[in-house]
């Protein structure tokens, strides 16, 4: 099966099987299959309850609720995805960002050898502006890569981040709160430096989501952008 048609699919699965646990599907699902890298952007997902929610400052409660239900729709996702695509996904991300009403999966499968090449112009200082992000919010990162999968759709990765509190956090079983804290921060700090980002790029960047997995100490961020030239 060709690329673009394992994408419209997977896309259409995206709607429908988030249409049937929440209530509501979004009102456009984009999916990138570049390996080993599988992204599926979402817009116009946020439900009347959660609206009213967000107007009464509930944000938190939004957050913890949709974080409580992906537990079982990732390994649901992940069985899919091996059935339907043969790829044994190893990594899941995902972020919300309810302002927009946008939201993001990142997967990464198993077969590592074969990314393809990702590299555009200014990468190394799109780079140094991430470290930059990263040390005002953890630590000067270990390692930083990034990957323009196709002409919007921009996935850079973070290692070695966490700061030693942040790792007893974790082991203390404070995860979820360490989440929610720095969705906050790390989202807002991003924002700080758009336009920078915007110049490095030659791109709007319409959209910024983040996501991690500590146990790992690493960070996914993925920046949907709107070329300008």
């Amino acid at each position: 099966m060709d690329k673009t048609k394992l994408e419209k699919e997977l896309s259409s699965y995206m709607g429908r099987l988030l249409r049937e646990n929440f209530g509501r599907g979004p009102g456009g699902v984009f999916t990138v299959i570049s390996p080993p890298f599988i992204t599926v952007y979402f817009k116009a997902f946020l439900l009347p309850l959660e609206k009213a929610l967000l107007d009464k400052g509930q944000v938190i409660y939004v957050q913890k609720t949709r974080d409580l239900l992906m537990e079982t729709l990732i390994e649901e996702i992940k069985g899919y995805i091996q059935l339907n695509i043969h790829l044994d996904i190893k990594e899941f991300y995902y972020d919300w960002n309810l302002e927009l009403q946008s939201g993001m999966f990142i997967m990464i499968h198993s077969d590592k050898e074969n990314i393809a090449n990702h590299s555009y112009r200014n990468q190394k200082l799109l780079h140094k502006e991430v470290e930059e992000v990263t040390q005002k919010a953890e630590k000067f990162p270990h390692n930083v890569s990034s990957y323009l999968l196709d002409q919007r759709t921009l996935l850079i990765i973070r290692e070695g981040i966490m700061v030693t509190i942040e790792k007893e956090l974790v082991q203390l079983g404070f995860e979820e709160n360490l989440t929610l804290a720095k969705r906050n921060l790390e989202k807002r700090l991003l924002y700080e430096h758009s336009q920078s980002l915007e110049v490095i790029l030659d791109s709007k960047v319409t959209d910024i989501l983040v996501a991690w997995d500590f146990h790992k100490d690493k960070s996914t961020i993925l920046l949907i952008l709107n070329p300008t030239s």
